[in-house]
This record gives C-alpha cells, structure tokens and sequence, in this order.
C-alpha cells in the first residue's frame, strides 16, 4: 500500500508538470501515459483520469419574481458567460414542433388536457444540453420550481452539477408598483408605465390618475391596456406561489445561492450579478 501511494503520488507530480507538453497527445496516447502512472486507468473512462479535460460546464438556475428584471440581466448574463438561457416554455415548444420522443410525449399530454409531467420537462432538457451551443454550460431559466424537480435535474446531471443560483429579489411592495403600473399598446407591444418617470405616456395628465382614457399610445393615440394577471389581487397569489415554491429550492442548494438585491438602479443589480458572476469565474 505503501509503495501505491508513492509511486500515485510520484503519478500526479509528473502528470502535473508534464501537462503542458502532453495536452496536444491523442485520446490512446494519453491513456497509455495515464497507465503507466496508473495501472487502473485502464477500465476507467478518460474524464475520469485525465487531468487536462476541459474546464466544467457553467450550470446556472436564475430565480426571479414576476417583474423583478430577469428580462432586463439575463441578456447580460448570456453574453457575459457566453451560454445560452433556457427556458422550459421554449423548450417545451420546440421539442413539440421537431416532433422529438419527448416533444410527442408532451404534445399528447396536452392534448389530452394533461399538466406536462416532470419526466417529460427533465427529457426536454437533457436533449437540450447535448446541443453544441450548451458545450460551455447553460442558464435554466423559471426551473426547477420545486425541490422535486430539483432532484430530477440533480440526477438527470449525472457527475455534473449545478454550481450557481442567482436570485433576484425584490420586495412584494415594490413589486406591486412596479407591476400594477404596467400598460402596454397591444398592436406594438410598446409598454408604458403609470408613475416610472420616463415610462409614462405623453396623454397622462402630471399628477392625475391613469385610466383607459387617459393612457394612450405615443405613436398611434390608441388606447394602452394592461394585462389580466397586472392587478394587485392576481399578483398577491402569484407571490404567495413563488415563495411557497421558491424558498426551498433556495434552500436545495444552500451554498452555491446568490441573493440580489434587485430593488435598486438597474446598474447597481447588473454590479451585483456581475460580482457573482466574476466570483464563479465568469
């Protein structure tokens, strides 16, 4: 045992300082360098003895409350860590219209008028992240939404993981102005805001409070509207949703969360996110 441990240890010193004349070497001359530092490398698969792979992938969930300025980071943060955002809606989407196995599965889910089941969510992503643009990593977008799911994706990553949560949070007060302030001109989709200066119509009087007469339309005149779920009461249920699901996903991952402070300027939050990021070498 012994002499195992020296002549292993004696492995990693000369793997460690041959690296960088050996990278360049094919996948069986690697392995029989690896072998004759150690001997069981012969049954092991590469990744798990060579020590030169490439770095691991950036596995990354972004957490974030309806109007808490996802829409606004994560294009920063797709640029910045050069992976893609995925979201399970688009997914679900493009899988139906490829016509994938899983795409069928969940296209005869709904149409039987069936919720898409987690099995189904977690096969969507694991052909996802076998595509050439998630080589790097890639940014789970609004999942997992429960500890359930966040299970499922522990165990569908194998001997990857997930190594940063970034959640943005905002409190529900602000929220409720942010969003019950919303309008949009549903023609344009241009949105407008009844209090954000800078945000709100040229029709809305200073002052006065906003009504379907008095939220306009810059460029056409014709009146704004504001969508169903943009109400206090909806959004009430909405938050009470998101903490009670939210909360012990956070807690799932424990170590690897980043809490945001994203109630400030859009400037400070992109400082914050980016310290994360740059924390996580990014």
């Amino acid at each position: 045992a012994t002499n195992f441990a020296r002549r292993s240890l004696t492995g990693v010193v000369g793997l460690a300082t041959a690296g960088a004349a050996v990278h360049h070497l094919t996948s069986e001359n690697r392995k029989v360098f690896a072998q004759s530092q150690f001997p069981t490398a012969a049954s092991a698969s590469e990744s798990s003895w060579w020590p030169f792979s490439k770095k691991e992938r950036t596995i990354m969930i972004l957490f974030g409350p309806p109007g808490a300025g996802k829409g606004t980071h994560a294009p920063n943060i797709v640029e910045r860590c050069g992976t893609p955002q995925l979201s399970t809606g688009d997914m679900l989407r493009a899988a139906v219209a490829a016509g994938t196995e899983v795409g069928k599965k969940a296209k005869d889910l709904m149409a039987a008028g069936a919720l898409v089941t987690d099995d189904v969510v977690i096969g969507i992503i694991r052909d996802e992240i076998k595509k050439p643009d998630c080589s790097k990593g890639f940014i789970l977008d609004g999942f997992p939404r429960t500890v359930g799911q966040a299970k499922a994706l522990d165990e569908m990553l194998g001997n990857e993981k997930v190594n940063c949560v970034i959640a943005l949070q905002v409190p529900d007060e602000v929220l409720e102005e942010r969003i019950c302030g919303r309008w949009i001109h549903k023609e344009s989709g241009r949105s407008y805001h009844a209090t954000f200066k800078g945000l709100q119509p040229k029709s809305l009087p200073a002052g006065a409070k906003p009504t379907k007469d008095n939220m306009k339309d810059d460029a056409t005149g014709q009146p704004l509207m504001q969508r169903p779920d943009d109400t206090a009461d909806a959004l009430k249920k909405r938050m009470a949703s998101y903490h009670g699901e939210t909360t012990p996903v956070l807690n799932h991952y424990g170590g690897i969360v980043h809490i945001v402070k994203a109630d400030q300027a859009t400037s400070a939050v992109w400082a914050e996110i980016a310290a994360v990021l740059a924390k996580v070498g990014k």
